[in-house]
């Protein structure tokens, strides 16, 4: 069991470490017990976060109202849920994992 995911009641929780204006936005690994995430966004005004929950969004092929940050808007590391009922398995073979 991955310690950043947890699948439960329909909704997947991720913890995620965020590393915003990189080249390219994609998945690089684990990172201090979290999912690191390269974006290619810059920190600036919201848009780095918005550009993670449209990410999301279309990887679990959910609506961007269903991916929700719930915790981390002005740090690198946050926490995400979205409304969507897979299992772990399922979840890492979204993610590419």
């Amino acid at each position: 069991m991955k310690t950043w995911l947890s699948c439960k009641d329909s909704v997947i929780r991720l913890t995620l470490h965020v590393q915003p204006g990189a080249k390219k936005t994609d998945l690089a690994g684990e990172h201090g017990g979290a999912l690191k995430l390269r974006l290619a966004a810059p920190p600036v005004e919201g848009k780095a976060n918005a550009m993670l929950l449209a990410w999301l969004a279309e990887r679990f092929e959910v609506p961007k109202r269903d991916v929700v940050l719930l915790s981390g808007d002005k740090s690198r590391h946050k926490i995400v849920e979205i409304k969507l009922g897979l299992d772990e398995a399922a979840v890492l073979a979204r993610l590419g994992l």
